[in-house]
């Protein structure tokens, strides 16, 4: 649902801001890594929404000239993070009907959604499987750097972590990759 508001500096005759237009410009990229993150399209699409939602109301922390897209990353990171905390402190419920309903479909037998189609199709079988087949970590800092190509000091502060781990991941993460794909194992 989109809120009206008064008019106001900075908007257009349409009502968007340029900051609006670029943030909104990101949504495919946010919604494949929060896809990639979480494994799941109703997460990626709560964690997407999460993003922005935080971001809007954090528009006066953006500091214009900077990057945006490396700014809304960041943002979506540490809320995956967070609910990642969260999650784990809280005890998993599951009702008896989603266990039944689980067993009776054989837990492999769910039909992909158009999103995983997708990403399957771009990318080649033996390729997402080693992807998939990554630590956590490593998956990250090679999915930002080589699919999202952001810099190294983008990922860095998207993830809180230093340029040389950042580095370090990448370069650990191409080696698993390789690896797993030619099955050559590399010293």
């Amino acid at each position: 649902m989109v809120f009206r508001r008064g008019r106001q500096p900075g908007l257009e005759a349409d009502g968007a801001s340029a900051f609006e237009r670029e943030a909104l410009a990101c949504i495919d990229s946010l919604y494949g890594t929060a896809l990639r993150l979480t494994g799941n399209p109703a997460d990626a699409e709560d964690l997407v929404q999460d993003t922005y939602l935080k971001a809007f109301r954090a528009v006066d922390q953006f500091q214009p000239g900077t990057n945006l897209k490396a700014w809304i990353f960041a943002i979506l990171h540490n809320t995956f993070l967070n609910r990642r905390r969260r999650a784990v402190k809280e005890p998993l419920g599951v009702e008896p009907e989603e266990i039944e309903r689980a067993a009776s479909s054989g837990f492999g037998g769910s039909v992909a959604t158009p999103e995983q189609l997708l990403v399957r199709e771009t990318l080649d079988d033996d390729l997402q499987a080693a992807l998939d087949a990554l630590p956590g970590n490593f998956r990250q800092a090679v999915w930002l750097r080589d699919v999202e190509e952001f810099s190294y000091a983008e990922i860095a502060k998207m993830l809180d972590i230093p340029v040389g781990t950042v580095m370090s991941r990448i370069s650990r993460g191409r080696r698993l990759l390789y690896e797993h794909l030619t099955g050559v194992r590399v010293s």
